[in-house]
């Protein structure tokens, strides 16, 4: 809590420290020095800053100070600027509380449970952050065992399992982008989509079939194209034979942005037009999308803001200690439709 305002950022850089030091000092953590925690004191006083509770806790007692987020391989947004914009939000986040972020990879030849395990049998971090959660997800499960304290950028299928999460309603979304095509006419659908159990894909997937159902029209159809999400030919093959052929969707959803970009480029070779042949939608708004040949129609999905809230959520679940009896909280973001140049009216 700051009072009128002021943050732990405005302490900072009155002193020329960073962030994370202020928090420490005012925590009296015994690795900053006594004469600079009366510095940090009387900047305080002086820019009229209260500090954080819940930062406090998280760097004294005992703990590291440290957030941790796990970059797995092939890569958490490699291809795209989706991981760059969720590293921004964390930590900047997790800046204002005085905490700070730190990543690893996973080796070759390890898992990214085996990296979890690890960061916490050395207590090298005091929380973490889970990102591309699966539908049944075995780190939840374990770091739930541990009562370790983390957040899920995305969610399990079992909703009751008991833990911090922010995400996207996809499911939302993509019922909102087919209500957008079908009032332009079309009726022959396609979903270009990832194998991988990621839980997004599944509720993303629900939105567009539900709103189908819903609509109770018999000459709606969909066809679905499906991929490995890190294999670039495999991906190419299923968007070809998805846009080929005498029943070619006229409309196609990608399940992400790096998605429907691959959309656009094989519209391209096969000589349709878009949005004159074919429509496409995608989501995440990504840095790509804008310059896109057409811009692609999108949704952006906040992904710095998701980010901070995730930060924000860790902070207060390790202040509230393993024993605490606050339920977690959750966040269900709504997207909001970017609308570009890539989609129109049915041919």
């Amino acid at each position: 809590m700051a009072k009128g305002g002021k943050t732990i950022k405005d302490v900072a850089r009155s002193l020329g420290v960073s962030a994370a030091t202020v928090s420490r000092a005012l925590a009296g953590n015994s690795r900053i020095s006594g004469e600079t925690r009366d510095r940090v004191i009387k900047a305080a006083e002086a820019v009229g800053y209260v500090p954080n509770r819940a930062a406090q806790t998280l760097v004294s007692g005992g703990g590291t100070g440290f957030v941790g987020l796990v970059l797995t391989d092939p890569g958490y947004g490699r291809d795209d600027s989706y991981l760059s914009e969720f590293i921004t939000g964390l930590g900047h986040g997790l800046a204002e509380h005085g905490v700070d972020l730190f990543l690893t990879a996973v080796p070759a030849g390890h898992s990214e449970l085996s990296v979890i395990r690890n960061i916490v049998s050395t207590r090298r971090a005091d929380g973490l952050i889970l990102g591309r959660t699966s539908e049944v997800d075995p780190r939840v499960d374990w770091l739930t065992a541990q009562s370790f304290p983390f957040v899920t950028h995305g969610r399990v299928l079992d909703e009751s399992a008991g833990h911090p999460w922010v995400d996207t309603d996809g499911a939302a979304a993509f019922a909102e982008a087919f209500a957008l095509l079908y009032g332009l006419g079309h009726r022959r659908f396609g979903l270009v989509t990832i194998e991988e159990p990621m839980t997004f894909r599944l509720h993303r997937t629900d939105g567009l079939v539900q709103a189908m159902d819903r609509c109770g029209d018999p000459s709606v159809s969909l066809r679905i194209a499906t991929s490995s999400r890190f294999e670039p030919e495999s991906r190419r093959a299923a968007i070809h034979a998805l846009l080929t052929g005498p029943d070619r969707p006229t409309a196609v959803l990608a399940l992400f942005d790096g998605l429907a970009l691959a959309v656009l480029q094989e519209a391209a070779v096969l000589g349709l037009s878009v949005p004159g042949d074919l429509s496409v939608i995608g989501f995440d708004n990504i840095a790509s999308a804008v310059h896109a040949r057409p811009g692609l129609t999108t949704f952006d999905s906040d992904t710095t803001e998701g980010a901070r809230a995730s930060a924000r959520m860790l902070v207060a679940r390790i202040a509230d200690g393993p024993d605490t009896d606050t339920p977690p909280e959750t966040l269900l973001i709504r997207p909001k439709l970017v609308l570009r140049a890539s989609h129109g009216p049915a041919p």
